[in-house]
């Protein structure tokens, strides 16, 4: 039994905020955020707007290309570092709004890693025979959590979703390798230091922003890289290939910086490496879903085709695999 990816979909914000618009917020420019990042917009949710909303709607795109309802769904996971609420998960609160009683419902949390891990852990489930059909979503409100006044991190992140349907299938479709990992003790380089258990919010953390996202950007990078790297690697090698065997590589769309050099390394062409964050900036686990929707939509993608995936975030965690293209 093989777990394939048989649908895909995306959405983000109608709001977009140029680099024009954040110099009218923070000290920066439209040439400096684009040489170091490569990012020209991001999508910014609504009032009102949540990262259910977002999952839903990509949710139901996924679901439509699949040609399924959510009657289908044995089970709906939404990779996510900003949910709904602390309690109930941001999938129980998915699974309301398709009206899929029937389907399980939870949340992962793995930061910029999410979508990779959970692609994992319900392409094992499949596999094993626990479930059939996983609507699986990448989504983030990730504007949130951002310092406004901050020009590191505020011009990074966007908000969206990004959704795929993950199959039982007797073709060997899906993923036929993974690996998973977290670098101990790099938590403070890239974290949201007040606001749950272990330092509640007060007034004080309050007038500190300590419940905004901070970031030690050239730490993340040196780590990022190295990362992404030996992860490929050794997913490559689990299947007995190598970066001359991938057809499309798919990174974590966190700076074009690092893609390049990730890319660089592997010596995979740019050509063959699937870049769209000139449109979203970072959206932490909603970047590889959102990618695989697009690059199917426009013809990227073929029945049979390599792909790797690379990803890294807070935690430090990184994560990597090869899928094998194909309903």
């Amino acid at each position: 039994m093989y777990a394939a990816i048989t649908g895909w979909g995306h959405y983000a914000p109608e709001k977009v905020l140029t680099n024009a618009d954040l110099e009218q917020i923070v000290e920066t420019s439209d040439e400096w955020i684009q040489s170091r990042t490569g990012i020209k917009r991001r999508h910014i949710a609504a009032p009102g707007q949540a990262t259910a909303d977002m999952a839903t709607r990509a949710g139901l795109l996924a679901l439509e290309e699949a040609g399924l309802t959510a009657k289908d769904i044995d089970l709906i996971v939404v990779a996510t570092t900003t949910p709904d609420l602390l309690l109930p998960s941001t999938a129980a609160l998915v699974q309301s709004k398709l009206d899929a009683p029937q389907a399980g419902a939870f949340d992962m949390n793995a930061a910029c890693c999410g979508f990779m891990y959970a692609l994992s852990a319900v392409s094992a489930m499949v596999r094993g025979g626990g479930v059939r059909r996983v609507l699986l979503c990448g989504a983030e409100t990730i504007s949130s959590y951002l310092n406004w006044e901050d020009r590191n991190t505020c011009v990074l992140f966007g908000d969206a979703a990004g959704a795929v349907i993950v199959e039982a299938s007797d073709q060997p479709r899906g993923l036929q390798s993974y690996k998973l990992g977290a670098i101990p003790n790099t938590a403070e380089m890239l974290w949201v230091k007040a606001g749950a258990t272990l330092r509640p919010m007060n007034q004080e953390r309050l007038d500190n922003k300590e419940q905004l996202l901070q970031m030690n950007g050239a730490e993340v990078f040196k780590h990022a890289v190295r990362s992404m790297v030996d992860g490929s690697l050794n997913v490559l090698g689990q299947v007995g290939k190598t970066p001359a065997d991938v057809d499309l590589m798919i990174p974590h769309q966190a700076n074009l910086r690092i893609i390049e050099a990730t890319a660089k390394r592997l010596e995979v062409p740019m050509e063959q490496v699937f870049v769209n964050i000139h449109e979203y900036g970072n959206t932490s686990a909603a970047t590889i879903p959102v990618a695989i929707s697009e690059a199917a939509r426009a013809g990227r993608l073929h029945d049979g085709d390599t792909v790797l995936f690379a990803a890294f975030g807070g935690g430090l965690t990184w994560a990597a695999g090869v899928l094998t293209w194909g309903k």
